[in-house]
């Protein structure tokens, strides 16, 4: 919602809004933020919805009991999603980009838009993730390129009718792999001038077959009959990776400041948008070195006392798994603060969960769990943390549970020593940011 609200002012629309976490003092940086850029905020209470306004803008997570809407729904005002807005504005543009796949978009859209930034192509973007480049999530270009990141969680996908569809994943996460599917297939039909696909991923390489209707460019580490094909990787540090790259007979060698073959892929991607618009391909390999990351997408917070700390996004499987992989790169011990986003995603993944973490968590490792973060309403708690790391302690992997998270950080300093990596991993909930910076503070 933020990027959103933040692209429409400078749109030159009015713009209010309200946030349980303003309410409840949470996240002041943030909220700051929004009335730096002339927005408004009032409590979620109701009092912010008056015959002034002309739409209320919702995010799909919104219930119907929340004063605001029952305010716009009393006083006959119409209600849009997230999703809806958006796509209007991405739909209104000549060249519109859309990234999606259940895991990597949001570094995709940043790849993307450092590249076309230092290219001086100046796209509008809007992205799920704050880019560091930018040092924002948005930004309002003066060209006709528009670059989005689609959600494919609450469906709003179906919106977008993109030039590029670009596709990197499909893996399970919020719905079922039957929905995911018709959803994407829909989305690369749509596509009026190229899909751009990852060949590495079968389900990805399957769909693209049966319903892309544009030209295909694709990509991939292990399918040499990709268009853009990376090998050679080669992990340098902590914090970056190179590879060799074949792109249509030519070859680059290409360097980025973000680690891990998953991040390889998403450089793939993004050369692979450089190669559907006609542009130098050279120049955006150089472009895309100057790439720093995204802001809770493996984080590195600092190192103290020979302890470093990171802040991760990783939530789902497929997430957890890549940014395990990539850890894994390089010695360490790893403490891993895993706070699940939901009691849903753990009744839907938990499985998975436990396989990926029992796959790569060695006998000296530590996975800590406090209960599934919890942002109200009704919700079904038939699955739990608690469930989580007993099935992992069945597996012999040194899993605890915390009822609190609050009680963790003893527990780290009494655990960690000199050369421990901790990683501090979840989604929806922004006070994970400042928890990492609060256990680096410990040493």
């Amino acid at each position: 919602m933020m990027p959103l609200a933040t692209l429409l002012c400078k749109t030159g629309a009015n713009v209010t809004g309200s946030d349980r976490s303003y309410d409840n003092g949470n996240n002041p940086e943030k909220f700051q933020a929004l009335k730096d850029s002339v927005i408004e905020l009032f409590p979620q209470d109701g009092s912010g919805i008056t015959k002034y306004i002309d739409i209320l803008v919702v995010s799909s997570a919104i219930e119907n009991s929340i004063p605001d809407v029952k305010s716009a729904l009393e006083n006959n005002i119409p209600i849009i999603t997230r999703g809806q807005l958006l796509a209007q504005l991405f739909n209104a543009h000549e060249h519109k980009i859309a990234v999606a796949g259940t895991s990597g978009k949001s570094s995709v859209v940043g790849m993307i838009g450092t590249i076309l930034s230092e290219m001086g192509e100046n796209p509008t973007i809007v992205n799920g993730g704050e880019i560091r480049n930018l040092q924002s999530s948005i930004q309002k270009g003066d060209s006709g390129l528009f670059i989005a990141e689609m959600d494919e969680s609450d469906g709003s996908i179906a919106h977008y009718n993109p030039s590029i569809a670009l596709l990197n994943n499909i893996a399970l996460d919020h719905k079922s792999m039957e929905e995911l599917e018709q959803l994407f297939g829909d989305y690369l039909a749509r596509a009026s001038d190229c899909v751009i696909v990852n060949f590495d991923q079968p389900r990805v390489k399957n769909l693209c077959e049966m319903r892309a209707k544009s030209r295909v460019i694709s990509y991939g580490i292990n399918d040499d009959m990709a268009n853009l094909v990376a090998y050679n990787l080669e992990p340098y540090s902590m914090h970056g990776i190179k590879f060799h790259l074949n792109s249509y007979g030519s070859k680059y060698d290409v360097e980025l400041n973000v680690a891990g073959r998953h991040n390889v892929e998403n450089a793939l991607a993004a050369l692979s948008v450089v190669f559907a618009l006609g542009l130098d391909i050279e120049r955006g390999v150089k472009a895309l070195k100057l790439f720093k990351g995204i802001k809770r997408r493996m984080e590195y917070i600092g190192t103290s006392g020979g302890v470093a700390v990171y802040d991760d996004f990783a939530h789902n499987p497929d997430k957890i798994s890549a940014s395990l992989q990539s850890l894994k790169d390089f010695d360490g011990r790893l403490i891993i603060m895993f706070q699940p986003h939901g009691f849903a995603p753990l009744r839907l993944m938990g499985e998975e969960m436990v396989e990926v973490f029992a796959k790569y968590l060695d006998s000296d490792d530590y996975l800590l769990m406090p209960e599934a973060y919890y942002a109200g309403g009704t919700v079904d708690r038939a699955v739990t943390a608690k469930h989580i790391i007993n099935d992992l302690t069945d597996k012999g992997v040194s899993a605890h549970w915390f009822k609190n998270r609050s009680e963790i950080p003893v527990f780290i300093k009494y655990i960690a020593k000199e050369g421990d990596r901790i990683v501090i991993m979840g989604a929806r909930d922004d006070t994970l940011h400042d928890f990492a910076h609060d256990i680096l503070a410990l040493f």
